[in-house]
């Protein structure tokens, strides 16, 4: 049985300000950023442009996103279907791609990200 209730909104705040945090810390930044990067997205239905902190592995131009607890989070859904764009920080720059969500028979979801060839 997993997590199943939305995430106090303050606490996903202090979360992500601190992982913000540690990305960029001049002690730290280089580990944190090898295995976390932020992406950001427009919301399919409201237009806004929002960005998050995620865990993160990479093969090549493929990046493939775990989603831990994704009952609780809905940033993914954009994703459903044919997927969007997105940018994530990769390497000290801001790659662009296009993400697919995909959920499988036992609720875990996975999303991969293709990238763009800009760089």
């Amino acid at each position: 049985m997993g997590y199943r209730g939305p995430l106090p909104k303050n606490a996903v705040v202090r979360f992500n300000t601190c992982v913000g945090s540690l990305r960029t810390s001049p002690r730290w930044g280089g580990l944190v950023r090898r295995h976390l990067t932020q992406v950001t997205y427009t919301g399919r239905r409201s237009g806004r442009t929002f960005s998050t902190p995620v865990g993160y592995r990479r093969t090549g131009d493929v990046i493939t996103i775990g989603v831990m607890l994704p009952e609780a989070k809905k940033w993914w859904r954009n994703f459903t279907g044919d997927g969007g764009p997105l940018s994530l920080e990769l390497d000290d720059a801001e790659r662009t791609g296009h993400a697919v969500a995909r959920r499988d028979e036992k609720g875990r979801v996975t999303v991969t990200v293709r990238l763009d060839g800009d760089a």
